[in-house]
């Protein structure tokens, strides 16, 4: 049997490869007679740039930029195609794991330094990048990265814009003349993990700001900026922010960019598996084991596993979910896409214990799993 490992990260506790090496182990140590593929996969979530890179055989390219509070750190991005792709992951310029719980401030967090990452970009010539916008600490609707390619916000008076996003509620124009002309020679693609729209109680203020640590007042402050942005934005463009799918992404700013840099804004696993060539990987396989920390009917909603299971099925392999949390009651609409869906708990515990053994209880299920499926062939 010929097993393809294909999990996603699991939030806050492993990362996507950490947790196919996991697997990989419990399958061996099983009674299982099998061979192993790790093929670990994103999302658009924060990694997902990393494994693009490595899959790829990418290089990276060093640099300095600034954090989402304008601290200057030394940082990377990828190229790939014969440096024809860059490949820019969103919080290593931009990111929660780059600040500190006591520091973060989505009211004034900027999304700049990303925007200097694509500026470096543009000075290697590329003809195309690749943003992965998870894991960002900002709620700035991407005026951070259109800052830091020329753009001007402006109030009433025609100053400049500070302390952005608050400041937003104040925008009176979008000043686009003095933008990196380079950036529409370029194809920019942004991997979108989320389908949240803009603005509301799904938007990306409501629901994500409280993880970047906005308070409920600040929530409403972050909502009503954005919809200051949307509106300046659709009276001088006619692209309306608020209606893009997937626009809510990392803050808003997958919506800022398409309005503003013409984005394409993707599903951010079909392009992962697309651009990796999974489908290769699926020829020769018998069994596809996939994961990441929760698999619900959530999951459906186009999540990492979920892409995993849907191209495994087109082919008749059969799925395993493995996830710390699971459904109790049985989903018939999960079922159409993973044969198997198994809770990776050895014991009742809070969510920070559990966390800090998921590799050990991946490669637990993973050796049982293994040591189930030798029983069965030996029948």
């Amino acid at each position: 049997m010929h097993v393809l490992i294909a999990p996603n990260a699991f939030k806050n506790s492993l990362s996507a490869e950490a947790a196919a090496q996991a697997i990989q182990r419990g399958l061996e140590q099983s009674m299982l007679s099998c061979t192993c593929e790790c093929f670990p996969i994103g999302d658009g979530g924060d990694g997902t740039g990393h494994l693009l890179i490595k899959k790829c055989g990418g290089t990276r390219v060093e640099a300095v930029v600034h954090d989402p509070l304008g601290k200057a750190i030394r940082t990377s991005l990828g190229l790939i195609d014969q440096g024809v792709t860059a490949v820019i992951e969103m919080a290593d310029a931009s990111g929660l794991r780059l600040l500190r719980t006591d520091q973060l401030n989505p009211l004034r967090a900027s999304s700049a330094g990303t925007g200097e990452l694509i500026r470096l970009a543009l000075d290697k010539g590329v003809k195309k990048i690749i943003i992965g916008m998870g894991g960002s600490a900002t709620v700035d609707g991407g005026t951070g990265i259109l800052k830091a390619l020329g753009v001007r916000f402006l109030d009433a008076a025609g100053e400049t814009l500070q302390d952005m996003p608050e400041s937003l509620t104040n925008l009176a124009s979008v000043d686009t003349i003095g933008i990196d002309p380079r950036i529409f020679a370029c194809e920019v693609i942004v991997l979108c993990d989320v389908d949240n729209m803009l603005l509301g109680e799904q938007g990306s203020a409501a629901v994500f700001g409280p993880q970047k640590g906005a308070s409920p007042e600040a929530v409403k402050k972050l909502d009503a900026a954005l919809a200051r942005l949307s509106a300046v934005a659709l009276r001088q463009t006619g692209i309306d922010m608020s209606a893009v799918k997937y626009g809510g992404t990392a803050g808003g700013a997958a919506a800022g960019l398409h309005v503003f840099l013409k984005a394409r804004l993707v599903h951010g696993i079909d392009h992962f598996l697309q651009l990796t060539r999974f489908e290769q990987a699926l020829e020769k396989s018998d069994l596809v084991i996939t994961g990441e920390g929760s698999i619900d009917e959530q999951t459906l909603q186009g999540k990492g596993p979920f892409g995993v299971a849907m191209a495994a099925k087109r082919k008749n392999i059969p799925v395993i979910g493995l996830a710390g949390k699971v459904p109790l009651e049985k989903s018939s609409t999960l079922q159409q896409y993973f044969d198997m869906l198994l809770s990776i708990g050895n014991e009742p515990t809070d969510l920070t214990s559990a966390m800090k053994h998921t590799a050990a209880n991946l490669t637990r299920t993973a050796w049982e799993v293994g040591n189930s499926l030798s029983l069965n062939f030996r029948r």
